[in-house]
């Protein structure tokens, strides 16, 4: 299978490979507000090397333009350097990523069932007890529900490290009316707009209301880091685990 994607496949690591020097955005001094919510240690954690992720507990949408601003942040718990790791930022159903600093898009024919975008984050050692942090450019469509995750895998393995989400932002009290939309993290939203009915006490609905809010819970991204570069595919799945297969 990996021989017949070697053609694009090694496109995107040798862009990867580009950009290796340049894909930290910045070490933080002094770590990002955020939260590990929706995280779980992979297969492959190591006791000496505690991986995690962090997102922060609010963003904001501009709602007119529902741009949107995000710091991913790795960190190195353990007491021993991490060695090279890959970590993923993937956007799901009404936020999407447009972009992360220093980092690798990923083709849309390779993104997992249910998402749509991504990006790929080679880090080439975190030392102990140190974070680094990337700043995400997203949009979120305030008329939709929207998740991401953030899978971290070990060196050019398929290993799995970590896995944060997919984990939704949203706000059960939207606010039309103001310049931006206040989201929280783990907090299911409320979709608003000119198909959607407002939150009790906002001004009426201008339309019907949609009626129906799909909320993908079976994308599976699987996450493949071979010696010709990554590679993508899909499962149904209750999470956006990152595993070993294909297709």
């Amino acid at each position: 299978m990996q021989g017949k994607r070697s053609g694009p496949v090694f496109v995107i690591a040798a862009a990867a490979l580009l950009t290796w020097p340049l894909g930290v955005a910045y070490a933080a001094d002094d770590p990002v507000p955020g939260s590990s919510q929706g995280g779980t240690p992979g297969p492959a954690a190591a006791a000496d090397v505690k991986i995690t992720t962090e997102l922060p507990e609010k963003i904001t949408v501009d709602n007119k333009s529902e741009k949107t601003t995000v710091t991913a942040t790795v960190k190195n718990g353990g007491t021993k350097d991490s060695g090279p790791v890959t970590l993923s930022v993937i956007g799901f159903d009404g936020m999407t990523i447009t972009s992360v600093e220093g980092c690798v898009q990923i083709p849309e024919a390779r993104l997992p069932q249910g998402s749509n975008s991504g990006f790929a984050c080679i880090i080439d050692s975190l030392a102990a007890g140190k974070d680094r942090s990337y700043q995400v450019a997203a949009t979120f469509d305030l008329q939709k529900t929207g998740k991401i995750c953030l899978p971290v895998t070990e060196g050019t393995s398929e290993k799995l490290v970590w896995q944060q989400g997919p984990v939704p932002f949203g706000t059960s009290q939207p606010t039309p009316n103001a310049p931006d939309t206040p989201l929280l993290l783990g907090t299911d939203n409320v979709p608003f707009g000119p198909d959607q009915p407002p939150a009790a006490g906002d001004l009426p609905p201008t339309g019907p209301p949609d009626g129906t809010l799909p909320l993908s819970l079976a994308a599976l991204v699987l996450f493949a880091i071979g010696g010709t570069g990554i590679w993508w595919s899909t499962r149904k799945r209750a999470d956006c685990e990152v595993s070993s297969g294909g297709r």
